[in-house]
């Protein structure tokens, strides 16, 4: 089959690295949520080889993060799984979370469901990284973001970016603490919350 190719994912591989690197150090166990393409879990394990990969997402999409995978054939990168972020999430061990460009396709109902889930299996002091745009205070932090929110919106009601705010809220219920909010290119951020 073809490959599904997001040029998105090749332009924010390197600075998402840059956090992964500085904060994923040890051995570990990632779980990745709505792996989309399965670029970032083709690329990023082969350059963190400590890692232990397991991408997931809804079953649509996973033949073509399968194919990404038996072409990258990395020795780090378990085959992927079926995982709603909504529903029960299948019984398997991880350390860490990782999820690019979900929080605002995703339902608001379906994103505090994972972060939910997320303080519920996360281990003490295991990490939540977190990708993509973000409203800060109620505000787009730019034009495009603005544009951005109002064309997912047209896809999908319910879909669209969420607010800084709204997120550390639930994931404070959750019992993760946030201890980064980095600047990506694109008017992206990566937060990362710790698992108290």
């Amino acid at each position: 089959m073809n490959k599904p190719y997001s040029a998105a994912c090749d332009n924010n591989r390197g600075p998402i690295l840059e956090v992964l690197a500085r904060h994923l150090t040890a051995p570990a166990t990632v779980l990745e949520l709505g792996s989309g393409t399965g670029q970032h879990a083709a690329w990023l394990p082969a350059q963190l080889p400590h890692l232990h990969w397991q991408p997931s997402d809804l079953p649509a999409n996973l033949p073509g993060i399968a194919a990404w995978l038996r072409e990258a054939a990395l020795p780090n990168v378990a085959a992927p799984i079926e995982l709603d972020m909504a529903a029960p999430w299948p019984e398997l061990p991880f350390d860490h979370l990782f999820t690019a460009n979900t929080f605002h396709i995703a339902a608001s109902e379906s994103v505090a469901a994972a972060i939910s889930q997320a303080g519920q299996r996360l281990p003490t002091n295991g990490l939540f990284v977190v990708y993509g745009p973000f409203n800060y205070d109620g505000d787009f932090t730019s034009e495009s973001n603005a544009r951005f929110d109002a064309w997912l919106r047209q896809q999908d009601p319910a879909s669209g970016l969420r607010d800084h705010t709204w997120v550390t809220e639930r994931m404070q219920a959750a019992a993760l603490t946030q201890i980064a909010d980095y600047a990506m290119p694109a008017n992206n951020r990566t937060l990362v919350f710790r698992k108290c």
